[in-house]
């Protein structure tokens, strides 16, 4: 699948695995989400460019390396995605954070945009999309648009558990953005709901029902 990275980190795999379990409650569940977000930030940021950089260590001059300039910006689909935000800025302290707010209308499955505040120059920052779960799709590929129509060109969605039906949804739609995906499982049911998956990745998180 060109553009999208399935990640296979052992660590990875085993936090997601665990957090499967529905024995697992909100205060683990939301701990783990967030260190598995560090770890898919450290891997989608690989290829991040880097620029020469002098500097001075206590024994000598030298010529190391840092991030070329591009500011970067984490934007979570509200209210599961929040969820990751902490572990991305773990790992990039300096990002800036964004919000869309997008609900699935339970009748016709359609995203519904109820909220959107973003970063004033997120045009021109690398920007991380997260959301714990691609299902159908529909959210993902309607926050992506709408960063677009912003002007967003440089976008990276993370998800920690997806269906083939959502990566299939997103490549159509938005091939130009590439996706990095925990797990991808195994297909959607009747209610829209990824199998084996891991329940409401929102309810999970915030202890709600």
């Amino acid at each position: 699948m060109p553009n999208v990275q399935i990640m296979d980190h052992p660590l990875i795999q085993h936090k997601i695995n665990y957090i499967r379990s529905e024995d697992v409650g909100s205060k683990e569940f939301r701990e783990i989400v967030s260190e598995i977000a560090s770890l898919m930030c450290y891997e989608a940021s690989r290829d991040l460019k880097l620029t020469d950089v002098k500097i001075k260590t206590p024994i000598c001059e030298m010529t190391g390396k840092k991030l070329s300039g591009k500011k970067m910006a984490v934007v979570p689909i509200l209210r599961a995605g929040l969820g990751m935000v902490d572990g991305i800025l773990k790992m990039i302290p300096a990002a800036k954070v964004g919000h869309i707010g997008l609900y699935r209308d339970p009748k016709t499955f359609q995203p519904v945009e109820y909220y959107c505040k973003l970063p004033a120059d997120c045009s021109e920052r690398e920007v991380f999309v997260v959301d714990p779960m691609l299902a159908t799709g529909g959210s993902s590929a309607a926050a992506i648009q709408l960063l677009k129509d912003k002007g967003v060109k440089h976008i990276r969605f993370l998800c920690i558990i997806a269906a083939p039906e959502g990566v299939e949804l997103m490549k159509a739609e938005h091939p130009d953005v590439a996706l990095y995906i925990g797990a991808l499982d195994d297909h959607l049911n009747e209610h829209k709901y990824i199998v084996p998956g891991l329940g409401d990745a929102g309810d999970r998180i915030f202890g709600t029902k």
